[in-house]
């Protein structure tokens, strides 16, 4: 029985496989996907499309009609740039968020002494609403938004906060696939400024230092649900699953395909 049966799924990630190496995130948010499709979902995934990603190999190709919008980051304008490309004998679409400012280096995260880079704050607020313009564009309204990681903790500030009224993700629901810690450090202090440049007002006091604690509590507070998708989860994590009572689904269980499936259906049911 396909359990997801023409269900909608979009998925937000740093990092998939096979365009970046295999790290727990990029393997795991492959591998949820492919089983959303395996279950009769229609799943379409986005990703940054980091310098390091080999346009050629992986056929990436842009699409006019949803590149040359502008996004205004702490008041510059910057050219959204969308490319596309699919994953081989799966039938899955990844879109790439790009522009030349933010992700033509090489680097992803971090740079060569695995140092936060330190216009992360920026890189993300950017592939934020550079996603949920395109997701507008192309009139694609998603049962379920799946997102994987840090990078991703403001997709469901920004959907609760600025977008709750809009008809593409008003009944959208957010689940939130959580990782192990994964670095040390804080983004920029001016987080916090840029983000209210976009016209968020309030729950902000909690990411004044924006680290992987107050950032990950932040994505956990704005989502319908979480799933734990490491073994060793911080214990910041699991006190903020605790303290917004959000519905969960453990690291054992979320690699169960049955218990998987019914965890993303009893959030649009």
């Amino acid at each position: 029985m396909k359990l997801l049966k023409d269900k909608k799924i979009l998925v937000i990630s740093s990092e998939v496989v096979p365009y970046l190496p295999q790290t727990e995130k990029a393997v795991n948010s492959f591998t949820v996907s492919k089983k959303i499709n395996q279950n009769g979902g229609m799943t379409r995934i986005f990703m940054p499309k980091y310098g390091m990603i080999n346009e050629r190999r992986h056929q990436l190709h842009e699409v006019i009609r949803l590149s040359g919008m502008n996004m205004i980051i702490n008041d510059l304008y910057l050219p959204l740039i969308i490319k596309v490309a699919s994953i081989p004998k799966e039938r899955m679409q990844v879109y790439f968020i790009d522009n030349e400012e933010y992700f033509k280096r090489k680097d992803l995260l971090f740079d060569k002494e695995e140092k936060l880079l330190k216009d992360n704050d920026e890189r993300m607020i950017f592939f934020t609403k550079g996603v949920i313009e395109t997701v507008k564009k192309l009139n694609w309204v998603p049962d379920i938004i799946q997102l994987h990681g840090w990078f991703a903790s403001l997709f469901p500030l920004y959907l609760k906060k600025l977008y709750s009224d809009d008809p593409i993700f008003d009944k959208s629901k957010i689940v939130s696939s959580v990782y192990g810690k994964s670095f040390d450090g804080s983004l920029s202090k001016k987080l916090v400024e840029k983000i209210e440049f976009d016209g968020v007002e309030g729950d902000l006091d909690s990411i004044s230092d924006p680290n992987f604690e107050s950032l990950t509590d932040l994505m956990i507070k704005f989502s319908d649900s979480v799933i734990l998708s490491s073994e060793n989860i911080d214990k910041s994590t699991t006190d903020s699953i605790k303290n917004y009572s959000k519905d969960v689904l453990d690291f054992k269980d979320s690699s169960d395909d049955e218990k998987l499936m019914d965890f993303l259906l009893k959030n649009i049911d």
